[in-house]
């Protein structure tokens, strides 16, 4: 993963560094599911960090969302004081071919049953 140069520039892994044992690990955590949800739910714009109400620390938030990004889940960019995010659907899908939309349908269907 390429060191960012500035200080507000978050360090994101290339489409060619994203493994599948860390998405997989990232995506193994209900808090992240619930992230990963919660930002898939408006993929036409970024979502801040603070949409996403876990009921956990503001450190452990903080926490999910470094673990999604470094294994390249998410894409996060500061927009003036809020970190906003995204999916990398178009990388993930190139990599994984229907992997995010399988996890998006069983977090979905727990949702449902009450499980997340």
């Amino acid at each position: 993963m390429p060191a960012p140069t500035n200080p507000r520039e978050l360090a994101h892994p290339t489409r060619a560094e994203i493994r599948l044992e860390c998405v997989l690990h990232a995506l193994a955590d209900p808090q992240r599911l619930r992230i990963v949800r919660e930002v898939a739910g408006d993929e036409a714009e970024e979502v801040p960090c603070s949409r996403v109400g876990l009921p956990v620390a503001k450190s452990t938030v903080t926490h999910h969302f470094r673990v999604l990004r470094e294994s390249g889940v998410l894409q996060q960019v500061y927009r003036g004081t809020a970190k906003m995010n995204r999916l990398r659907r178009e990388d993930l899908d190139a990599l994984f071919p229907g992997l995010l939309d399988g996890v998006l349908r069983a977090v979905d269907a727990e949702a449902v049953r009450g499980v997340l």
